[in-house]
């Protein structure tokens, strides 16, 4: 097969023995080399690739917390706060109140022909609109006779209007469930906590079990929210992977034009944990280079800005309740311990101390009876872990990936309603991973926030919030160690260190193209860096 040697202005290699370069050389889609040109030429003959020589390049970025919905859900309603762009990066404006929500609602309602078709919104954050929640009378403005339903930003929560509710069978009293809270007239309010709440309700608004795994549609417009972000490997972290959802996921990223490696983890969630490593290891022979199976994705609780996390004493700062148990820690442990004998690795989501400190106890009961080596269980977000949890994780084994994103998007909700001023400082402690040896990463979570890693590293970097607080000074990271956490610290996560995540010689021909360089721009200007596009398996893919 012919070389192609890339000549750049700049190369991030991210490799210590070789941190920099200016030539790349690629042959069937591995790195053969990088260094001066004189060095590539001894591979022989090549085709020198000029390009890129005014342009930066680093290794292909890696989201190592984000899903498919985040490209399945542009088929609905953006009901955001903050403006976001579209797959084809399009700025489509946020709805900074609850009547603006409703008012983008109505005016998706009025182009839709059938008036009892379902009608679905997502990215809805009422954290932002003070103590008043939305109920199903304010969905039912949209529309009395079709089913209407809202996501929550978080993923977590799903208010659904008067019509959902009777469809669902949940308009009715007597009912007693933490996720569903009542009105004073004895009839669920329409907010639904959870999945065990949000279960009934999610076929009937349109959102089946089934967007979790994405469609035709949702992979291809994943796949270009990826090239558009330097995104080269993303995960679906929450998937459901069905028979049908694994064909289709073969299928489109086995196109050549497919220009992203997706790894999606199997959600323990309507099986038992033997099922679950079972099913995996069913999977997982059936992986091609573009499609990584094998893994657990398990939810032990809600979130932090849902009121849904478990959070240890003294609890909320507004004394909400505490959160929910999304997964028994008996369930985990089960988990856990046939995980260990098959060799399957869990990744775990974690937002509240109280179900890290679960999740931690779990782990080191099991490891005394069965010992994993190199086990690579990953905490996901992992919010409030304080600096005695991060010294656990180290002593068993565990690596982490935090959802820096959130300093910025939720810091001032956190400061001031959640989680209190002292413990939203050390929310998503980087420098304290750092600092303790944990292996790390950080994330977007995606759609839960945009995906783009360099925004995720301009997080940790500077930790400030949309109102301009620096929140936890000293857990900001530099510039490089955000960089390396968002592409070998991810790859790390998923035990792909040895194919993605540095520029070097046998790793897999993945580099995120840019038009300036992150190590020049000054850290408060991180998040503006310019993606060009991406090479992903030695194709190169400009995002415009």
């Amino acid at each position: 097969m012919p070389t192609t040697v890339y000549a750049a202005r700049r190369i991030l290699t991210m490799n210590p023995s070789r941190p920099e370069a200016t030539h790349v050389a690629v042959r069937d889609g591995r790195i053969l080399g990088v260094g001066p040109l004189e060095d590539l030429a001894g591979w022989g003959p090549y085709e020198l690739d000029e390009r890129f020589a005014d342009r930066v390049l680093m290794p292909g970025l890696v989201e190592g917390h984000s899903h498919l919905m985040a490209g399945t859900f542009w088929r609905f309603t953006y009901c955001g706060y903050f403006d976001v762009r579209d797959p084809q990066g399009r700025t489509v404006a946020g709805s900074p109140s609850l009547e603006a929500v409703v008012a983008a609602l109505s005016a998706r309602a009025a182009t839709v022909d059938d008036p009892s078709a379902p009608l679905v919104g997502w990215g809805f954050d009422p954290i932002y609109f003070g103590e008043r929640r939305c109920n199903r009378h304010d969905l039912d403005r949209v529309g009395s006779t079709q089913p209407v339903g809202v996501m929550h930003a978080s993923g977590h929560i799903l208010n659904v209007n008067t019509a959902a509710l009777e469809k669902a069978g949940l308009l009715r009293t007597g009912i007693a469930h933490p996720g569903i809270p009542l009105g004073p007239d004895g009839l669920p309010t329409g907010e639904l906590k959870g999945p065990d709440a949000m279960g009934p309700a999610l076929g009937v608004v349109g959102l089946s079990r089934s967007f979790l795994g994405g469609d035709e549609f949702g992979i291809r417009a994943f796949g270009q929210l990826a090239v558009r972000a330097g995104v080269t490997t993303a995960t679906d972290l929450a998937a459901t992977l069905s028979d049908g959802e694994v064909d289709e996921l073969l299928r489109v990223t086995g196109e050549d034009a497919y220009p992203l490696r997706i790894v999606p983890l199997l959600r323990l969630m309507g099986m038992t944990p033997a099922d679950a490593v079972q099913r995996v290891l069913a999977l997982k022979p059936r992986s091609t280079e573009q499609l990584r199976l094998g893994r657990i994705k398990v939810v032990a609780d809600g979130s932090i800005q849902g009121f849904s996390a478990r959070l240890r004493w003294p609890g909320y700062y507004n004394g909400a309740p505490n959160g929910l148990w999304y997964t028994p820690p008996e369930t985990i442990a089960q988990a856990y311990a046939l995980a260990l004998a098959q060799g399957v690795q869990i990744h775990t989501h974690t937002n509240g101390d109280e179900a890290t400190e679960m999740v931690l106890d779990q782990l080191e009961a099991v490891l005394r009876t069965q010992p994993g080596p190199d086990h690579r269980f990953i905490l996901q977000h992992c919010q409030l872990a304080d600096a005695a949890q991060f010294r656990r994780m180290k002593a068993l084994g565990m690596g982490v990936n935090l959802f820096a994103n959130h300093h910025f998007y939720w810091g001032d909700q956190h400061r001031d309603v959640t989680v209190g001023p002292e413990r939203a400082e050390r929310m998503n402690a980087c420098r304290s991973a750092l600092d303790t040896g944990v292996p790390f990463s950080i994330h977007s979570d995606a759609p839960i926030t945009p995906l783009a890693p360099l925004f995720t590293a301009w997080c940790a970097v500077n930790r400030l919030t949309a109102t301009g607080r620096v929140l936890g000074a000293q857990q900001r990271i530099g510039v490089m160690d955000a960089l390396r956490a968002v592409t070998l610290g991810a790859a790390w996560t998923l035990k792909l260190d040895g194919e993605i995540g540095s520029i070097e010689c046998g790793k897999r021909a993945d580099f995120c193209v840019l038009e300036d360089d992150p190590t020049e721009v000054g850290a408060e200007h991180l998040k503006d860096v310019r993606v060009w596009g991406t090479v992903q398996g030695g194709r190169v893919f400009p995002a415009a």
